[in-house]
C-alpha cells in the first residue's frame, strides 16, 4: 500500500459555490459564502494534521472477533463544526428518530458491502478501517467532504442544496476518496486531480446502482440526484452519460464538464478543474459499462479497481497513463475479449489515447 498523503475533498466545486456567493439574493449568498469559508477553515486544518500527523483510528472493541465485518459510527455536529460531533449511532444500533443519521449509516454499510462482495476488499484501506460520519455539520452548510480521516455532512441551505445524505452516491463518493487515499493516492491537481474527482464518482454511481440493483442501461448515471432543491434548473451536480447537461441554472450557471478531450478545460481554478475535466474519464466509464452491458460493478468495475489497486500508478498520472494502466489491467483479467475491445473504443471516443 503507498503512503498516504490526506486531502480535504468535497462534492461540491468552489465554481458553483463561488457563484451562489455572489448572487444578490442574501438567502444564497450567505449560506454560499459561509460554506465556503468553512471548507477554506477544513483545508487549513487537513494540511496541519497532514504534517502533525491525522489521528490514528482503532477498530472498536471487539473487531477482532468479527474480521471482514463494518464498523460504522455517526456522530452529530449540531450545526457547530467541530468534529467529529457527538455520537448518536454506532455500529449495530438501532434506527433512531433523525433520518440523517439513519442515511449516513446506510450508506457508509452500502458502500462497505459493495467493496466487500465485488471486490474482496475489506473496508477502504483493505484492513477493515472504521468507517466514520458526521452530519449536521455547521448551519446550512452546502456540502459534503472527506478530511482524510472521515465523511462530513452539510444540511444544505433549502434554497439550492438539500440534505447532503439523501443520494447514496454522495455517500460513497466521499468515502471513495478514502479508497482512492489508501491505493493510487492521486495528487489533487490538474489530471491526476480530475482522476481523483472521477474515481469517486464512478464508485459513488456503482454503490447506487448496487443498491438499486440496476444495470448499465438502467442507471441514471447521474451524481447527486435529488440534492438539487426545486428551484433550480438541474438534475443532479454531475452525469456520466452526457457531462455538461446536469444543470442549467440562472444562478448556478451552466455545467462546465467537458465529455472528451476536445473540450478539455485549462484553469487555474478549482485546483486545476478536477471537478470539470473528471467528466472525461467519467464518460469513458460510462461508455465501457453500457458497451458491455450487465452490471456496471462487475467487469467495468473490475478493471477500474484493478487498475487503482495495481501500484503501477504514480500519484502525478496523466488521463493517458490511467488509460494505459485500464488496459493493462483488463488484460491482464480478462485477455483478448470483449473487454478489451470495449475499453479501447471507449478511450478512443473520449479522446485519451491508449497507445
Amino acid at each position: 500500500m503507498k503512503a498516504t498523503h490526506p486531502i480535504f475533498c468535497t462534492i461540491v466545486p468552489p465554481h458553483v459555490l463561488d457563484k451562489l456567493a455572489q448572487a444578490e439574493d442574501p438567502a444564497l449568498a450567505g449560506p454560499a459564502r459561509r460554506t465556503l469559508e468553512a471548507d477554506a477553515a477544513q483545508r487549513t486544518h487537513r494540511r496541519l494534521t497532514t504534517v502533525l500527523g491525522a489521528t490514528a483510528l482503532a477498530p472498536p472493541e471487539g473487531a477482532a472477533d468479527a474480521e471482514k465485518a463494518v464498523h460504522r459510527t455517526i456522530y452529530d455536529a449540531e450545526h457547530r463544526k467541530e468534529l467529529p460531533g457527538t455520537k448518536v449511532r454506532g455500529e449495530g444500533d438501532e434506527p433512531g428518530q433523525d433520518s440523517t443519521v439513519n442515511r449516513a449509516y446506510a450508506g457508509l454499510g452500502a458502500t462497505f458491502e459493495l467493496l466487500m462482495k465485488a471486490f474482496g476488499r475489506n473496508s477502504i484501506d483493505g484492513n477493515g478501517l472504521p468507517l466514520i460520519a458526521t452530519v449536521h455539520f455547521d448551519e446550512k452548510y452546502g456540502n459534503a467532504f472527506w478530511d482524510g480521516d472521515q465523511m462530513v455532512f452539510g444540511d444544505g441551505d433549502g434554497e439550492i442544496f438539500l440534505d447532503f445524505t439523501l443520494p447514496v452516491d454522495v455517500l460513497a463518493h466521499e468515502l471513495a476518496h478514502g479508497l482512492t487515499q489508501y491505493t493510487a493516492n492521486f495528487t489533487y491537481f490538474g489530471q491526476p486531480g480530475a482522476l481523483n474527482e472521477s474515481v469517486s464518482d464512478v464508485f459513488g454511481s456503482l454503490v447506487k446502482q448496487y443498491v438499486n440493483d440496476q444495470t448499465a442501461d438502467r442507471a441514471d448515471w447521474l451524481i447527486g440526484a435529488g440534492l438539487l432543491a426545486e428551484r433550480v434548473t438541474g438534475v443532479a451536480l454531475r452525469s456520466m452519460k452526457a457531462p455538461g447537461t446536469a444543470y442549467d441554472d440562472d444562478v448556478l450557471g451552466k455545467d462546465p464538464q467537458p465529455a472528451t478531450m476536445d473540450d478539455y478545460v485549462r484553469t487555474g481554478r478549482d485546483n486545476g478543474g478536477v471537478h470539470i475535466n473528471s467528466g472525461i474519464p467519467n464518460h469513458a466509464f460510462y461508455l465501457l459499462a453500457t458497451g458491455l452491458g450487465g452490471k456496471a460493478w462487475e467487469r467495468p468495475g473490475q478493471i477500474w479497481y484493478d487498475t487503482l489497486t495495481s501500484g503501477g500508478l504514480q500519484v502525478d498520472a496523466s488521463f493517458t497513463d490511467f488509460a494505459r494502466a485500464t488496459v493493462a489491467a483488463a488484460q491482464a483479467r480478462f485477455g483478448d475479449g470483449e473487454e478489451q475491445e470495449a475499453l479501447l473504443k471507449a478511450w478512443s471516443q473520449v479522446g485519451v489515447p491508449t497507445g
